[in-house]
């Protein structure tokens, strides 16, 4: 999700409506709390619940360039930058 302060935040859920509605709400006083109003600008849909809980712990570790990229569905780019960070 993107937050009003222009930060992403990543997560995973079974429910993506609720969750999406939950943060919007406030009813979650982490991240997203003080940053709402938040807006979903990606989701994916995993075979199971680890595989979510995978891909978020990886997701959460890109830089933002990498996350926007992933949003713009840049492929490219998002190759791009995953061969420059393993460059380093």
């Amino acid at each position: 999700m993107k937050c009003s302060d222009h930060s992403f935040y990543t997560g995973h859920t079974d429910n993506l409506e609720q969750r999406v509605a939950q943060h919007q709400s406030g009813i979650f006083t982490g991240y997203t709390y003080k940053r709402r109003p938040v807006e979903l600008v990606w989701s994916e849909n995993f075979p199971t619940r680890y595989e979510a809980l995978e891909a978020e712990k990886r997701i959460k570790g890109w830089t933002r360039a990498k996350k926007q990229a992933l949003i713009d569905g840049d492929w490219d780019l998002l190759c791009a930058l995953a061969r420059n960070r393993s460059d380093r």
